[in-house]
């Protein structure tokens, strides 16, 4: 029996840090562990909430349930990002009121409010569909990578011809091989996206350390990659870019300028798995292995889609709404907020100063949804769960190349094939020793059974006693 290879597991690998076992390999039993070297090994992201921390770090789980209506969840709410801003308007408002009340009267016609009112919806409508048009096209470009990955691991996995003896193992291992690498380009693509130069991620670096990358070579002068997981630091500063102060915000790109300083650079770690990936589409065309044509057309389709998705997500990131917009659209919001008291408290009175922070949080809320949502590919709650997306592929081509490509002869030969189902129970070797008249006449007649069998009450619901 030949031995089962699994890699060597930690305890120390449950928390953030880097574990550097030996270099040794230890059989044990029928397994062999192997080292694969110092690799970053992160935290799972904590999706429900256990602290405050986690419970407004991102991106939310689409799949996570809540039973409390919508006007009352806080996870994914931009509330906590408006609570400050609408602490300094309920200032103003009640410092504005109490100077008209007692001081001075500082109202204003209310015809304001309706000019000003038209060109912030005007305004608010702009920012609101750009983002979420942007939100969109970064789902598009995700879902058209999945699919053409997932088309790409099954082309290679059932299309390429496995030969006999030690060739015979050597193509099996390589078809996993280069599964894996399709598995390690979504997942490059993923940390490209968010500004991650580095390769020692513990999604990433099993995948790929065995390839001569850009990546690779400046490891060493690498800031660590836990540095851009999750939460780089608790403390104030995380609360107060959680509450909304823009002068504590960091920069996304705030990874890469420690190593322009040092002159290190990553190359495009994505571009590069892909030149691995087509180096073994053509050793497999050249050596014979992948001898249909058709195949071979529909491999490279699926190599230029995965780059065309790669490059729609760049197109989507470095292409942010002008600046000019968003300072405009922040300057005309907040001037409306601002003169709000002025124009209600000749008719509200003391209610101005709630009335004033309810508008504002109705017109400066959607204005944060709008920057929120203009990066889909951060880790805000509402930015897009990349990290599910490569999961789920990563599972779904696991799945597919679990079992050996299927003879379709011995599939079918069955016994428990009905191939004439509902009109017939029997199986495949029944008809077999009918007459090809008898079997035409059972596939007509497949019409009016299946008819019956979609009028039948609940067949939908019911299932099978085997």
């Amino acid at each position: 029996m030949s031995p089962t290879i699994t890699p060597r597991t930690s305890p120390a690998e449950t928390q953030v840090g880097i574990v550097t076992p030996s270099n040794e390999v230890e059989p044990k039993g029928d397994h062999v562990f192997l080292d694969f070297g110092p690799v970053e090994t992160i935290k799972p992201r904590t999706r429900t909430g256990v602290t405050i921390d986690d419970y407004f770090a991102g991106p939310c789980d689409p799949t996570r349930h809540s039973t409390l209506p919508w006007f009352l969840r806080l996870h994914g709410s931009i509330l906590p990002k408006m609570i400050i801003p609408l602490c300094c308007i309920g200032g103003w408002s009640t410092a504005i009121t109490c100077i008209s009340k007692y001081v001075h009267d500082l109202s204003v016609d209310s015809v304001l409010l309706t000019v000003l009112g038209f060109v912030v919806g005007l305004s608010l409508s702009f920012g609101s569909s750009t983002a979420y048009e942007r939100y969109a096209e970064g789902r598009r470009f995700w879902a058209q990578m999945i699919l053409y990955s997932r088309n790409l691991g099954r082309s290679i996995w059932l299309h390429v011809n496995e030969r006999t003896g030690e060739q015979g193992k050597e193509d099996v291992i390589n078809k996993l091989s280069a599964v894996n690498l399709i598995i390690a380009y979504a997942q490059a693509v993923k940390h490209k996206l968010r500004y991650e130069p580095e390769y020692d991620y513990a999604d990433l670096k099993p995948y790929i350390d065995h390839l001569d990358t850009y990546a690779k070579d400046a490891h060493n002068g690498d800031v660590p990659a836990r540095m851009h997981i999750d939460v780089a630091k608790k403390g104030f500063d995380t609360w107060a870019k959680y509450l909304g102060v823009p002068f504590f915000e960091t920069n996304p790109k705030q990874a890469l300028k420690p190593c322009a300083k040092a002159g290190i650079h990553h190359g495009n770690l994505p571009l590069e798995i892909m030149n691995y990936i087509s180096s073994y589409t053509y050793a497999v065309i050249e050596n014979g292995t992948m001898p249909a044509s058709v195949i071979q057309c529909q491999v490279y389709s699926c190599l230029t889609g995965m780059l065309e998705s790669f490059g729609g997500c760049e197109r989507v990131l470095q292409t942010p709404l002008p600046i000019a917009y968003n300072i405009a659209i922040s300057q005309i919001t907040w001037l409306y907020v601002m003169a709000l008291p002025f124009q209600l408290f000749p008719r509200l009175g003391w209610v101005t100063i709630p009335g004033t922070i309810v508008a504002a949080y109705i017109i400066l809320g959607i204005a944060a949804i709008g920057r929120e949502i203009e990066n889909p590919f951060g880790l805000d709650v509402n930015d897009l769960d990349m990290d599910g997306y490569v999961s789920e592929l990563a599972n779904d081509l696991i799945i597919m190349t679990s079992r050996p490509p299927t003879n379709p002869v011995e599939m079918f030969a069955r016994a428990r094939n009905m191939p004439l189902y509902p009109y017939s129970i029997d199986g495949c070797s029944y008809w077999k020793e009918r007459p090809l008249e008898a079997i035409r006449n059972a596939a007509r007649g497949r019409v009016e059974r299946q008819h019956v069998s979609i009028n039948m009450k609940n067949a939908d619901q019911q299932r099978v006693e085997s």
